[in-house]
């Protein structure tokens, strides 16, 4: 298959900039992935498609404030510090602007010299192994000069951070959001929990990869990106649980979804594990866990298009997609969702 199948037109003024004031008031499209049919509704009415059997599965990874804002030291030049993946003792792996300047040797300094930083090592790809230096606790220090690392389509400055973390975000360590479940809301999971549907937790940390373009014609060229995940026990007995009730598994977002079919065996029963998966869903994938996918709109020719289409085939998706740019939905991170069912 050709990266271009997965191409669709977008008005970029469909492209959310600003958070909806209600979570669960963005628009939600709902997909049949057998026939295609599809429907217009809202968010809070997606108890309405749940039923006592079923689960849902969310990914409780809380974003970090990764972006860094400082300048080099010494003649003061600005520089730009993303930070992806801790690699222990104060090193971490992060993309850095600008590249030509911030070699091996360079120091770069935030907010006064609260945090300052030597360019370590440079990893295959391009992106620099940073150690800091501060005092007292990295994740405060953190809180107080980072920002939240937007995705490039998002222009607008975000006033307020949580908007961009899930009401349920727990364990940080993400570069960016998992973003289906932005739309929920604390009342909104206890009117689903109270139907009788179980909710489980699984977390992947999101790296900047779920962002990068897929550049090779054939999609099978593509290399994935890795990114760190946990399955909890007691997700795992829930999934198994709900299989064996004949129930569905539905996981929102394409974290969680990456993240049980990671691990689960062939004949889809689940186990507690924790590891870096690089899993590449596109169609011809046979999913061995879930059966139906809360999701937001994604970019055309990415590898998340690429997932839901082998959930619910390109032509029923690509259909849909173009559904959603008639009735002016709003797409991408802080825009509406679909519910594949």
């Amino acid at each position: 298959m050709k990266t271009s199948d997965f191409y669709y037109d977008l008005p970029k003024e469909l492209i959310a900039q600003t958070p909806i004031e209600k979570r669960d008031a963005s628009r939600l499209l709902t997909l049949d992935k057998n026939t295609g049919a599809w429907e217009h509704h809202h968010f809070y009415e997606l108890p309405d498609f749940l039923t006592e059997k079923d689960c849902l599965i969310l990914n409780d990874s809380r974003v970090l404030p990764a972006r860094l804002l400082g300048h080099r030291l010494p003649g003061g030049g600005v520089c730009e510090v993303l930070l992806l993946v801790d690699r222990g003792e104060n090193v971490w792996e992060c993309l850095v602007r600008p590249g030509k300047k911030l070699r091996p040797g360079a120091q770069v300094s935030f907010g006064n010299g609260e945090l300052t930083g030597e360019i370590v090592g440079e990893v295959e790809g391009g992106n620099r192994l940073v150690k800091f230096r501060y005092e007292g606790i990295f994740l405060e220090v953190l809180d107080r000069l980072g920002k939240m690392p937007l995705p490039p389509y998002i222009k607008e400055e975000l006033q307020d951070r949580e908007r961009y973390q899930t009401v349920y975000s727990k364990e940080l360590g993400s570069a960016a959001a998992p973003t289906a479940g932005l739309h929920f809301t604390k009342e909104l999971l206890e009117k689903i929990a109270a139907k009788g549907v179980g909710i489980g937790y699984v977390t992947l940390h999101v790296g900047l990869g779920t962002f990068r373009p897929v550049k090779e014609e054939e999609i099978t060229d593509h290399e994935m990106h890795s990114e760190y995940c946990i399955i909890p026990q007691e997700t795992a007995d829930l999934i198994n649980r709900t299989r064996a009730n004949g129930g569905r598994v539905i996981c929102v977002g394409t974290t969680s979804c990456r993240t049980v079919e990671s691990w689960a065996a062939e004949d889809g029963h689940m186990e507690a594990k924790a590891g870096w998966t690089s899993i590449y869903i596109y169609p011809g994938y046979r999913f061995k866990v879930m059966d139906a996918l809360v999701t937001n709109f994604h970019l055309p020719e990415s590898t998340l298009i690429m997932l839901v289409s082998a959930l619910a085939g390109r032509e029923h998706v690509l259909a849909a997609y173009e559904e959603a740019v008639r009735q002016r939905y709003r797409f991408f991170s802080f825009g509406d969702a679909m519910f594949i069912h």
